[in-house]
């Protein structure tokens, strides 16, 4: 008997080969306009990873728990791992790429982050530091509760919170002058 040559298996195109899953996706992304070919089920997380090249979205947990993956859409925190890039057509994505480009001085949150000794691994540094940005643009200061409330978001497994809290704190007086 001889043995017997295996079929090969015809080619199979992939589910979202589909033209209608497919979507020409408009946005600024740190201060970039760009226009992209998406998939309708990639991820934010995965766009700026992946096809930009931004890999300071850092991708903890993909459930949108740890908020390692935090980046401002429309100056508000948002999980890319939660998001589909789709739903950021026309919006502006500032990621943490964003906040001092080529050799720029640090930002008051990154250099308070510095100075305080606020991350210690720094997987969850880029995702605090978004959030604590968008605390220190709102027009008031916030106070302790909505501070608490913002960073509760946000898992670290390294630093305990308190020299993340006090970085937060100290870029918060410096931006409102206490």
């Amino acid at each position: 008997m001889t043995p017997s040559v295996p079929t090969p298996l015809a080619a199979r195109t992939p589910p979202l080969a589909e033209p209608s899953a497919w979507h020409e996706l408009r946005l600024t992304v740190n201060g970039r306009a760009v226009t992209a070919q998406v998939e309708s089920r990639l991820l934010l997380s995965d766009f700026l990873r992946d096809r930009l090249g931004l890999t300071g979205t850092h991708v903890g947990c993909e459930h949108g728990v740890c908020g390692a993956c935090t980046v401002l859409v429309d100056d508000e925190p948002v999980r890319t791992c939660l998001t589909l890039a789709v739903q950021c057509e026309g919006a502006d994505i500032r990621t943490v790429e964003s906040l001092a480009p080529d050799g720029s001085p640090l930002t008051p949150v990154q250099r308070a982050f510095h100075e305080c000794h606020g991350m210690q691994c720094g997987f969850c540094t880029p995702g605090f530091v978004m959030t604590a940005t968008a605390l220190a643009e709102q027009p008031e200061r916030p106070d302790e509760e909505q501070v608490a409330d913002a960073l509760s978001g946000h898992l670290c497994r390294c630093t305990g919170y308190r020299n993340i809290r006090r970085a937060v704190c100290q870029a918060l007086d410096e931006r409102f002058g206490e």
